[in-house]
C-alpha cells in the first residue's frame, strides 16, 4: 500500500505520461499537478519516485535537458493499472462503509424487536 505522497506522485505521473508507455518530464512538471497544499523539494520528489520505480510502476532514468534535471518514466504494468487500482481502492472503501451502515441498522430494529418483545 502507497502513502499518501505516494499516491499523489504516483497520479501527478500517470495524468502527465496521459496514456502513453513512457514521457520526459521535469520535477516543476510534477509538482505542478501536485495538490497545492502539498510542498515536496526535489530530494524528497526523487525519494518517491526511486520507491515507486523499486515497486515496479515504471522504470525511471534521470536525465537534463539544457541543465534541468528531467525524469526519462517508461510505465510498467502496475503502472498502466494504477487508475483501475484506485478505482477499486475507492469501491471497497465505499462497500466497508456501507456494510457497516448496514450493520448498525441491522442491530437497531434488532434492539427494537427485542425492547417490543420484552416490554
Amino acid at each position: 500500500m502507497l502513502s499518501k505522497n505516494e499516491t499523489e506522485v504516483m497520479s501527478a505521473v500517470y495524468c502527465l505520461c496521459d496514456g502513453t508507455d513512457g514521457c520526459l518530464i521535469s520535477p516543476l512538471d510534477i509538482m505542478a499537478v501536485l495538490p497545492q497544499n502539498k510542498k515536496l523539494n526535489t530530494e524528497e520528489l526523487d525519494v518517491i519516485l526511486n520507491g515507486l520505480q523499486l515497486d515496479g510502476y515504471f522504470d525511471l532514468i534521470y536525465s537534463e535537458r539544457k541543465g534541468e534535471r528531467m525524469y526519462v518514466i517508461r510505465l510498467k504494468e502496475n503502472g498502466f493499472a494504477w487508475k483501475r487500482a484506485a478505482k477499486q481502492k475507492q469501491r471497497d472503501i465505499s462497500f466497508k462503509i456501507f456494510l457497516a451502515f448496514l450493520g448498525a441498522l441491522a442491530t437497531f430494529v434488532f434492539g427494537l424487536i427485542l425492547k417490543a418483545i420484552s416490554g
